[in-house]
Parts: structure tokens; C-alpha cells; sequence
């Protein structure tokens, strides 16, 4: 069985609470990668339409409260292998130290 949601087919799980909730993600989760100014911006929109979930749908509202609250998925940094650093021995003979 095929689930259709507002005549649309939705891929993914992400995608089908989008379509039957009418919340994108997104907005309240943030993208992984977003400069401060950027996410006050995302967080200052995600607050009013947060207030206006509450008035009109208060278990979406409750949804995307629960959203604003996980982190968003950022990539894993690439981890390169060390190499190890070979300095080379440098033998010093017949110097003095003065004390």
C-alpha cells in the first residue's frame, strides 16, 4: 500500500511528516551548516510560526517544540590518517655548555 499524502508520494519519513504535518524540518531543526546570523534569523521565523501552531494545531506545535530541542545532523569531520614525522637526529659533538 502506497501512502499519498496531499496528492503527493513521499520518499522519505522526513518527507511524509512534512507533507502530513505541514512542519519543515528543516526550520526548526537547522541545516548543518548555518552562520550565527543565519540561525538567529531560522530561530526568530521558527518562533512565530511555533506561536501560531499553538493557537491553531497544538500537538504540531508540541511536535515542533520537541524538533527545536535535537541538534542538527552535521557531516563527520574527515579523519586523515597521521603520518608519523621523522625528524632527523642531529648529533652535536664536542660543545661545551657553560654553567
Amino acid at each position: 500500500m502506497k501512502n499519498i499524502v496531499a496528492g503527493r508520494e513521499p520518499v522519505t519519513a522526513t518527507e511524509f511528516v512534512e507533507l502530513a504535518l505541514g512542519i519543515d524540518l528543516e526550520l526548526f531543526t537547522g541545516p548543518a551548516i548555518e552562520s550565527p546570523l543565519e540561525r538567529a534569523a531560522r530561530l526568530d521565523v521558527a518562533a512565530e510560526v511555533l506561536a501560531d501552531l499553538e493557537d491553531t494545531d497544538p500537538e504540531a506545535a508540541a511536535y515542533a517544540r520537541s524538533l527545536m530541542r535535537t541538534l542538527p545532523l552535521k557531516p563527520l569531520p574527515a579523519v586523515r590518517p597521521r603520518r608519523a614525522v621523522r625528524r632527523p637526529v642531529v648529533s652535536v659533538t664536542g660543545s661545551g655548555v657553560a654553567a
